[in-house]
């Protein structure tokens, strides 16, 4: 009988280089403490790399570059298709995320409905931290993350060139999208953004009573 490290060595093989792994995905093949106990040991072999508690990954190079690490996003993401909740990036994660912030942040915040979680990469934490359906129900890839990033910061340190730059972002989002979006934004937000786009558009979006 094949060992559980073997087994998940084979099952290793199918992977592509740089895909993260995780021991949920090798259920079946053992106990939780063999797998582990296997993950620990392709890791000493070289086999793959440990990203975080839990977390590892295919190893991935470059020839200029030299070895590819998984890109914080990347592990967000993934982490929520498998535990199947939702993720919507705040804060200068979603500001860096738009090109509003050149800064590249170390904490990465995501509103979840699952429940919180942390990990940490390097000197990179990700952070799920659970909210309301309301806060996950804004759609579009554009007007959702300018809200939920201006929900973070507030909007009384923002100067007329990043207002420009805001405003240039959401003229890209389908109105209705946008509409929708600001009826359900806080008063402060919707005032802010209200008085961006009707500086040259004529549209006002009514808030709900």
């Amino acid at each position: 009988m094949e060992s559980v490290q073997t087994n998940i060595e084979k099952q290793i093989l199918r992977y592509k280089k740089g895909a993260l792994i995780f021991p949920a995905d090798f259920r079946g093949l053992g106990s939780i403490d063999a797998i582990k106990m296997g993950l620990s040991r392709l890791t000493a072999k070289g086999k793959l790399r440990r990203l975080s508690h839990g977390i590892y990954y295919v190893p991935k190079s470059d020839p200029l570059l030299g070895e590819l690490y998984p890109s914080p996003e990347k592990v967000a993401t993934t982490i929520a298709r498998k535990e199947k909740v939702r993720i919507k990036p705040t804060g200068s994660q979603a500001l860096h995320l738009l090109g509003l912030s050149t800064q590249v942040p170390t904490k990465l915040v995501y509103l979840t409905d699952g429940e919180r979680r942390q990990i940490k990469m390097g000197n990179t934490l990700i952070e799920f931290k659970p909210t309301t359906p309301r806060k996950l129900a804004f759609a579009g890839e554009l007007s959702s993350l300018v809200i939920l990033a201006l929900m973070e910061v507030g909007t009384q340190h923002l100067n007329k060139e990043l207002g420009k730059k805001i405003k240039a972002i959401l003229l890209q989002e389908e109105h209705k999208i946008l509409a929708r979006n600001l009826k359900m934004a806080p008063a402060q937000i919707y005032n802010y953004i209200n008085n961006l786009l009707n500086e040259k558009n004529d549209w006002m979006v009514k808030p709900d009573s």
